[in-house]
């Protein structure tokens, strides 16, 4: 992964090119993470069974020779129970006026409910140009006429465009992206080339291990994690990570470190595989936990962990 360094390479774009934002819009769970991994052809952003599991907005990266698709992959639009809920739903919500075409990414291996009903009637106060996403179709039952006639009822009123596709099996994306493209303007390179993401590594690390705790204790710790990497060496052979995993409970700390430390383990030893893969070298990674009550209801303890509202 090249880091931000590399802008000063920006070449100039040829005669023709087009760029833009394509805002990546939902609810939790309907696999905008698993799409703007598999558009990007690396993983950059976790996915987890448990939902609303992204937080912090994360910048995919796509160039083509003709197009530059920088993906704004946003936290699941739901009705927020604390501060960080009210920040990411915020966060989600300025994104989408803030692109040049939104995706609305839908679960179409069921039928259109409350909650996309709630996210089109937000869209169609937007100028922004909208396609309507129909996700999962690898998992669509045999009978799909109902369902997607849940979702053309709910593009039919504004006009907008349906893609149906897999993010799992890669299934529609190449017509999904044609269609992008088509809604973007000529444009420069907003990011150079090879880069696939606007995060610096420090940030997906700390990800990857969040992940393997959502992975692992499911339903136990669900979003009263956060973690913060405390120091990064990088030796020629080896990459030394000291990072702190924060909870909110004196009872999760326990659930995290599990029976004899073996939870914490198998944390580490998960995460420390998938950043292997991410910088291609090999790391050593020491986990530590903290309580920190409360601190998703503290606007100073969510921004001193890297949760502000998007300006």
């Amino acid at each position: 992964m090249s880091d931000l360094s590399d802008q000063w390479s920006i070449p100039v774009a040829p005669e023709g090119f087009k760029s833009g934002f394509v805002g990546i819009i939902g609810r939790p769970n309907v696999g905008k993470s698993t799409l703007m991994n598999y558009l990007v052809g690396q993983k950059i952003a976790i996915t987890s069974p448990v939902a609303q599991t992204t937080r912090n907005r994360l910048l995919g990266i796509l160039t083509t020779p003709d197009t530059q698709f920088i993906f704004v992959d946003t936290p699941g639009i739901h009705k927020p129970h604390h501060q960080l809920g009210e920040v990411l739903v915020k966060n989600a919500q300025i994104a989408i006026h803030s692109v040049d075409v939104v995706l609305f990414v839908v679960d179409s291996s069921v039928d259109a409910g409350g909650g996309d009903r709630y996210i089109a009637e937000l869209m169609s106060k937007t100028e922004t140009p909208v396609i309507l996403g129909l996700n999962k179709s690898d998992q669509q039952p045999a009978e799909t006429e109902a369902l997607d006639a849940s979702y053309r009822a709910l593009a039919e009123p504004y006009g907008w465009p349906i893609a149906k596709f897999s993010a799992l099996t890669g299934e529609g994306l190449e017509p999904l992206q044609t269609l992008l493209g088509d809604r973007l303007e000529p444009g420069p390179y907003y990011y150079p080339p090879d880069l696939v993401t606007d995060q610096p590594e420090r940030f997906i690390m700390g990800e990857l291990i969040r992940e393997q705790i959502l992975l692992l204790t499911r339903e136990e710790v669900p979003h009263s994690v956060a973690i913060s990497i405390d120091r990064v060496e990088e030796e020629p052979t080896i990459t030394r990570l000291l990072a702190t995993i924060h909870v909110e409970r004196q009872s999760q700390k326990g659930i995290v470190i599990g029976k004899g430390g073996s939870m914490l383990k198998a944390i580490g030893s998960a995460a420390r595989e998938q950043m292997q893969k991410l910088i291609a070298g090999k790391v050593y990674l020491e986990l530590f936990v903290k309580v920190q009550p409360k601190w998703r209801q503290s606007r100073t303890r969510l921004a001193e962990l890297g949760y502000r509202v998007e300006e």
